[in-house]
This record gives C-alpha cells, sequence and structure tokens, in this order.
C-alpha cells in the first residue's frame, strides 16, 4: 500500500516516495545527445535513490545508427537501463515489448507524444498502471504533414491523453495547445536545465565568434546561419561559426559542402559528438549563439547558452518568443533575412564591446531554470497522480 503524504510533506518537498516503484520511458536516451534525452537523464539523476526503484526504459538503436544495437540492460549513473527492440519509423517506432517493462512498476512517466504515449494510454485498462506524461514539444516540430497531424493530435492524441493522471507541458505553446484536449489534467512544468554543465563558459573577451548546439536536423535550418555568414562585412572575414551537435539529416560534410560553395567555407567550423567537456572548451571561444530553427519545444539549448555567458541572436519561433518574454538579452530576428540578421549580430557584440556586464547579466537571468524547482513540481505530479 502506497503512503499516502500529508499537506506539510507536499509543500516542503518532503514526499516520501521510498515504496513507489517508478518507469520513464522515452524513445531515445544516453548515450545517444540530444533536449530530450538531457531533460531525461537529469530528472532520473534527481529522483535517483528516493524510489524503491527507478527505471528507463528505451529503445535498442539510436536514431542516428539504426545499423547498430545496444546493450539490452546497462546501468547509466546509477540508474538502470533497458533497451527494447522496435519497427518501423522513427517517427512512429512501434515497440510494444514495452508493456512487459512496465509490469512492476507503480508509475509509468511516458516523455514524448509517439507510439509509448497512445500504447500505454490505450493498453492502460489491461496494465492499470498510474500514467504521467511530459510532452516534449508534441510532434509538431515541423510544418510538414500539418494537416494530418491536427487530425491525428484532435484524434488519438485526445483519447490518449484522457487516460493519463497528468500531462506536464514543458512550454507555454504546449500547454495552450494540450490544455484544449485535456483541460484538468494539463499543467506547465519548464524542463529544467543543468545551469552547471556550461556554465559561465564564453569567452570573457568580446569576439566575433558565433555557436549554434544541437542536431543538423532540417528544422534547424542550418543553410541560413551559412547565409547569415555571407551577409556579416564582406571585408571581415574574422567572423567564425562554430556548428556543433550530432548528425541527422545532415552531415557534416554537408554543412562544409554547402559552406564552400557559398564562399564561406574558411568560417565555418564543424563538430560532431563532443563531450560536454569539449563543448565548454568550444564555447570559451564564443561570444554569440545563434539559432536559425524555426521549431523548439522548450528552447533548452538557448538557456544552456545564456548560462553560459553567450548573447543570442535566433529566429522567432514560439519557443524562443516565449524565453524572450521574460528576457530582454533575447533578440529576435527573422532568420529569412540574412542582412537584417547580420546588423542584429553586429549590435549584439556591439553591446558585449561596449559592456561587459552583458555576459555576467546572461548567466544570472536563467537561474529560476535550475533543477531543483523543476524536480519539486515533477514531485508533487506524481503525489496527485498517485492519489487519484
Amino acid at each position: 500500500m502506497k503512503h499516502e503524504p500529508d499537506t506539510d510533506e507536499i509543500l516542503n518537498g518532503l514526499t516520501d516516495f521510498s515504496d513507489v516503484h517508478v518507469v520513464h520511458v522515452v524513445r531515445q536516451y544516453a548515450p545517444n545527445i540530444g533536449g530530450l534525452e538531457d531533460v531525461v537523464r537529469n530528472l532520473a539523476a534527481r529522483q535517483n535513490g528516493r524510489f524503491a526503484s527507478l527505471k528507463v526504459v528505451t529503445l535498442d538503436r539510436l536514431f542516428t545508427d539504426l545499423g547498430s544495437r545496444l546493450p539490452k540492460r546497462e546501468i547509466i549513473d546509477g540508474i538502470e537501463v533497458c533497451r527494447i527492440p522496435f519497427r518501423g519509423s522513427t517517427r512512429y517506432p512501434i515497440a510494444p515489448s514495452v508493456l512487459g517493462e512496465i509490469k512492476d512498476a507503480d508509475l509509468v512517466h511516458v516523455h514524448a507524444v509517439d507510439f509509448f504515449y497512445d500504447a500505454l494510454a490505450l493498453s492502460r485498462p489491461w496494465h492499470g498502471k498510474t500514467l504521467v506524461a511530459t510532452t516534449h514539444g508534441g510532434f509538431f516540430h515541423t510544418s510538414r504533414f500539418a494537416q494530418l497531424k491536427q487530425v491525428w493530435f484532435n484524434t488519438l492524441t485526445r483519447l490518449s491523453s484522457s487516460q493519463y493522471a497528468g500531462i506536464a507541458c514543458c512550454s507555454e505553446s504546449d500547454f495552450d495547445l494540450f490544455r484544449k484536449i485535456a483541460p484538468r489534467r494539463t499543467e506547465l512544468i519548464e524542463n529544467g536545465v543543468d545551469l552547471d554543465k556550461f556554465g559561465e563558459a564564453a569567452s570573457f573577451e568580446p569576439r566575433k565568434t558565433l555557436l549554434t548546439l544541437g542536431r543538423f536536423s532540417t528544422n534547424k535550418r542550418l543553410n541560413l546561419l551559412l547565409d547569415l555568414m555571407k551577409s556579416l562585412p564582406a571585408s571581415d572575414n574574422s567572423w567564425q561559426l562554430h556548428v556543433a551537435g550530432v548528425e541527422s539529416e545532415l552531415t557534416k560534410n554537408d554543412i562544409l559542402s554547402q559552406a564552400q560553395s557559398i564562399g564561406v567555407g574558411g568560417q565555418v567550423n564543424v563538430h560532431v559528438g563532443l563531450s560536454n567537456q569539449q563543448l565548454r572548451d568550444l564555447i570559451g571561444q564564443c561570444s554569440l549563439f545563434v539559432s536559425a530553427s524555426d521549431y523548439e519545444g522548450f528552447g533548452l539549448v538557448l538557456i544552456e547558452a545564456l548560462s553560459a555567458g553567450l548573447i543570442p541572436v535566433v529566429h522567432a519561433n514560439q519557443a524562443f518568443q516565449s524565453l524572450s518574454g521574460s528576457n530582454t538579452l533575447i533578440r529576435l530576428c527573422d532568420f529569412e533575412d540574412a542582412a537584417k540578421t547580420a546588423s542584429a549580430v553586429n549590435s549584439a557584440l556591439q553591446d558585449l564591446v561596449a559592456d561587459r556586464s552583458v555576459r555576467k547579466r546572461a548567466v544570472q537571468s536563467v537561474q529560476r531554470y535550475g533543477w531543483s524547482h523543476t524536480a519539486k513540481k515533477y514531485d508533487d505530479l506524481y503525489t496527485r497522480a498517485l492519489r487519484l
């Protein structure tokens, strides 16, 4: 029988989960690198040791290396990771053996809206587990198949959501969307960010060096960053762009080839699979963060950039607009207008040259996104869900 925490315990963050078994279900996890993986790994790390058991269930192949299978079971950060096979598209990987991995769970935390979200909801009359979910941007990462996505969302996703005791939306845009189909179960819990990972790593001296981080995927629109480099003063080729992340629809060679073809090959540097320490070292060479992404689930990478002391010039997508509402250091642009974006980049650097305290203010501006606050909100979500 589960312990029923009293009000004081909940308010003070001292809820006793020592006899609760929790399973996190997420399509991709370490060793893969990405925003989704980072959030789940950080949340699990802060929960480790506080529950009767804690397990992460994920797929046995990385979407960036479908030809290789990862170990079926592994311990990462002291947490059991179970990997299961799947078939079908990486957009909706089908993995029914997830049901065998939740048999001992009291609470199953599903991350993202995909096969796992639907399958665990629709099979709940049989497995009977308490379900909670985090949206991580839903499946609206791009405008492709927009009409089909809307139909899917208003039918299957609506039905699946009815089986969840709580749905955590990690951005205002997700919250506005999901409360239309599950108003009594939806709440805003913005992603926690590891502020120490890149904390204050940016160059102390202002440099004409830009950085972008993330998967080399189509929604990141890396071609527009190359156009930006071409639009910076032609007489000043000291401007440099560092592109760091993991290969996806684009490879390192694709990016370098595009840069060469438009005449900025000598100013573009591409880094694949760097460790966190290597990324810190790279950030130490940079002053500005840029992103032309037309969709972000939350904007975690932007917060990480600010925590490092990088000054952001980013495309005005919905997530970045939401974050800019409370942070005047974020400069929003339309990256399809390369000339105006180049002007904004120049202006951001000049402001940094004129006032070195801007770097410190960037670091201070994101302290509220630390993990302690977010982990406490998930404690409260779990408590309410287990009481239903």
